[in-house]
């Protein structure tokens, strides 16, 4: 998938850059940035990317129930230029991933040029650390058709805000024997719990909306849903990296997990997951 590895001066990868007409450029101090926050997303092989004037979206589908985007804004890049339409392609996410961690990820930043010429056409990096040059071309694909969950702010029922640390910490704890996932939102006690049924019993966890882990509480009626534990455990990687979590459900049960996750020049990246409730175990 790696058509082309290259190592050579700067100046003349830069010369060959100017050569052509790219639909997307853009560049990027220190690559951490980017490689942490899709190292969140990195649970399939494939992934789906869209380029916008906004910046970049990574999509990843798991067995049409599930959906994870992670969102790349144009602001975290120190250049950024676009000039066409939303761009859409597959691409080996797990060679992109490779790439990008080419230098190792020690002590020294490692910037990131990045290109793409234009639907059908390679997607292009060009990594640079300590004088070392490195230009790696990924194929793409045409990108398959992306569920759309349909989960509008509008449709929100309850949205609770908390800090990621009290989660990481129920997570750790979840019986992995359960098949599910059970989480109930409340306007009244117990507020927020969730829950899980495995070998060894039911697990809860409770949190009053006036926690100290609780940032914003607003929740308009009693919803009880369960989730498939198979398919909320991908989003555990954006969890670990977060520090604060915004958790939706809407009237059809469909969840929605917002992962705020800090790079490490102080830009803010979001991680949405989408899951669709399991309709063998509804209440």
């Amino acid at each position: 998938p790696v058509v082309s590895t290259q190592s050579t001066c700067n100046y003349i990868i830069q010369t060959n850059l100017r050569m052509v007409q790219h639909l997307f450029e853009a560049r990027l101090d220190n690559v951490r940035c980017m490689s942490s926050v899709l190292k969140s997303v990195s649970f399939k092989d494939h992934a789906t990317v869209f380029i916008s004037n906004n910046g970049l979206k990574v999509t990843v589908e798991e067995s049409k129930c599930a959906q994870v985007n992670a969102f790349l804004q144009s602001s975290l890049f120190q250049t950024y230029s676009f000039s066409s339409d939303t761009l859409v392609f597959r691409v080996n996410l797990n060679v992109l991933m490779e790439c990008l961690n080419m230098f190792g990820g020690g002590p020294s930043y490692t910037s990131l040029k990045m290109y793409y010429p234009g639907p059908g056409e390679p997607l292009g990096l060009v990594l640079e650390e300590g004088g070392v040059v490195t230009e790696c071309q990924i194929k793409t694909m045409e990108a398959d058709e992306i569920l759309d969950f349909n989960f509008t702010s509008m449709g929100v029922e309850n949205k609770i805000i908390m800090k990621s640390e009290c989660l990481r910490d129920a997570f750790n704890d979840l019986d992995t024997s359960s098949q599910v996932l059970e989480i109930l939102m409340s306007p009244d006690t117990p507020w927020f719990k969730l829950s899980t049924f495995g070998q060894a019993g039911t697990t809860t966890h409770e949190y009053p909306k006036d926690s100290e882990m609780v940032e914003s509480f607003e929740c308009t009626r009693t919803r009880t849903n369960r989730y498939k534990l198979t398919l909320l455990k991908p989003s555990i990687k954006a969890l670990l990296q977060s520090t604060k979590i915004s958790i939706r459900t809407d009237g059809r049960g469909f969840l929605s997990l917002q992962y705020m996750i800090k790079t490490e020049d102080g830009n803010t990246c979001f991680v949405e997951y989408l899951c669709a409730p399991d309709e063998n175990n509804e209440d």
